[in-house]
């Protein structure tokens, strides 16, 4: 894309009304943006869904120069950006029909060939969902999966920091522009983030942190990946925002069950009730079902028991009581290895990686 055609871009962003499906539209009719500001918006108003609203400042020059002026500000911050259109832009967000038109990004991200999930939740965390979390990240880390979130306090940082733990490219997704970080108290994670992966955002340096940016900011959350985990929420919250956009996505959603009691697991209990979610009680249950253990290399080869491979103590608990009782459910090898099932999630994960164990429909594993 030419830089003529960008700040034309740039420029319907500006345009009161003019959201980024209607750009898209415009676009998709008329051919560039560059044409669209160019076009008579008599010409314009013909097109299915673009009413006189949505056209009134289209031409208004002030439109030009705040594009020219956040130009400037990409440039000399060093700012990355994709168009919707365009090849670098991310697969999953191609797909849906209100994803930004661009998408501005700092760091080192990169999503080829990568699996893809978002962790969003309270603010407030409880000692029990950061443990969840942490031991969730934990376990599917063998499997390399991006970790997104919204860099916010309570379960966001907890996901970006537990991937950077793991090694794991992090992404967060911010509701303001570069020229600020919210909040505050984050700035001190922002180089060890953008060295993992990166932030995304679609806000300009003009736009500053406010409540009324969290729907634009959750959709890309629930665009990117393709799964996205609700750890704990109270009944009314963002993350149960992100949830039902996931949902409109066709996305899988999952959420942590808690007591029925606890006020902060009252939108998870919910999500899992009216079945605007799966249960997610470990890392086994979002494995199978997004069915990650099988990959295209996997489905072509016949699996082979690998050679002098190591296994540590539960490894070799486990393979035992699988090699001589066949086939079992994980909660069955939880309990006649006695080993919490938490940690036999995780075992058998790595024992699957290893090739000594095949995951099989219905939540079962035997020995290879």
């Amino acid at each position: 894309m030419t830089i003529k055609n960008f700040l034309a871009l740039l420029a319907l962003k500006k345009v009161v009304h003019l959201g980024d499906s209607s750009i898209k539209k415009l676009i998709g009719v008329v051919g560039s943006a560059e044409a669209v500001l160019n076009e008579k918006k008599s010409n314009l108003l013909k097109i299915d869904g673009i009413g006189a609203a949505k056209v009134k400042d289209i031409h208004n020059p002030e439109h030009f120069k705040a594009a020219e002026k956040e130009l400037l500000f990409i440039e000399q911050n060093n700012i990355k950006y994709d168009v919707f259109d365009e090849k670098g832009y991310p697969e999953k967000l191609k797909h849906c029909l209100d994803s930004p038109v661009v998408l501005f990004s700092k760091g080192n991200i990169d999503l080829r060939n990568k699996k893809i999930i978002s962790i969003v939740g309270t603010r407030q965390i409880t000692s029990y969902g950061q443990r969840f979390c942490q031991e969730l990240i934990e376990t599917l880390a063998p499997l390399d999966p991006v970790i997104v979130s919204g860099f916010a306090y309570g379960v966001d940082i907890t996901a970006h920091l537990g991937a950077i733990k793991h090694n794991l490219q992090t992404i967060g997704c911010l509701a303001h522009g570069f020229d600020q970080i919210y909040p505050k108290v984050h700035k001190k994670y922002v180089a060890q983030v953008e060295e993992n992966g990166g932030f995304f955002t679609d806000f300009w340096s003009t736009d500053t942190f406010d409540r009324k940016n969290f729907l634009g900011r959750n959709r890309i959350i629930a665009g990117l990946s393709e799964a996205t985990v609700v750890i704990e929420s109270a009944g009314k919250g963002g993350s149960l925002v992100t949830a039902d956009i996931a949902n409109s996505y066709n996305r899988d959603v999952f959420a942590v069950p808690g007591r029925a009691d606890d006020p902060f697991s009252e939108g998870c209990n919910m999500l899992i009730k009216t079945q605007q979610a799966h249960m997610l009680t470990n890392a086994s249950d979002l494995i199978y079902m997004l069915n990650w253990s099988l990959d295209e290399e996997k489905k072509k080869k016949p699996v082979q028991k690998k050679l002098f491979v190591e296994l540590d103590a539960q490894e070799k608990k486990i393979y035992t009581f699988l090699n001589k009782n066949g086939k079992e459910l994980l909660d069955v090898i939880a309990l006649q290895c006695q080993i919490p099932t938490y940690k036999v999630a995780a075992v058998l994960l790595t024992m699957e990686l290893k090739g000594v164990i095949k995951p099989l429909p219905g939540k079962l594993f035997e020995a290879i």
